[in-house]
């Protein structure tokens, strides 16, 4: 592979050491999640994380589940894969610092919503944390109230700022 190529590929067990290093260099403590919960929501939902391969190593990943819009995962929570899904929920994106300004963010969502539409799915919804509601507007996502004190309470679990975001899928 060239030093300039960037792959986007299914993230693999064998990515968790990468996976948390990133997540490591971006969060901060109340948001870095352990590496046996990540292993397990990757088993969980294999087929809708994903991670990008540039300059010799991971550098950004996409962890995400089938999902009903309306429905969140609260922080440090399971994934709790939807059987008659509606959507993608993206619960985890981040790339590395060293990677910032390539473009890795949205090409891994843009990779996302492609599963999605051929999965059937026509939405997709996510919680911005970190002052990221402006990165997720740009992606062309909203904001909106979850439904529900379930859901509220599952919100409040995020520290800071956090807002629930869908975004309807062309098709």
């Amino acid at each position: 592979m060239a030093p300039d190529t960037v792959i986007v590929r299914g993230m693999r067990a064998d990515d968790l050491d990468a996976v948390l290093a990133i997540q490591l260099a971006c969060y901060g403590a109340g948001f870095v999640e352990d590496g046996a919960l990540i292993a397990r929501r990757l088993a969980a939902a294999p087929h809708t994380g994903w991670v990008v391969e540039h300059e010799g190593g991971v550098r950004a990943y996409l962890a995400g589940y089938p999902s009903v819009a309306g429905k969140l995962t609260p922080l440090h929570g399971e994934f709790e894969v939807a059987a008659q899904a509606d959507s993608l929920y993206l619960h985890d994106l981040a790339v590395h610092p060293d990677a910032s300004g390539l473009g890795l963010g949205p090409r891994l969502v843009r990779h996302a919503w492609a599963h999605a539409l051929h999965a059937g799915w026509r939405q997709s919804t996510l919680v911005s944390v970190q002052s990221s509601v402006g990165f997720w507007e740009r992606q062309g996502y909203a904001a909106t109230l979850p439904h529900g004190p379930q859901q509220q309470a599952r919100l409040a679990t995020y520290p800071g700022e956090s807002v629930y975001m869908i975004r309807r899928l062309p098709g």
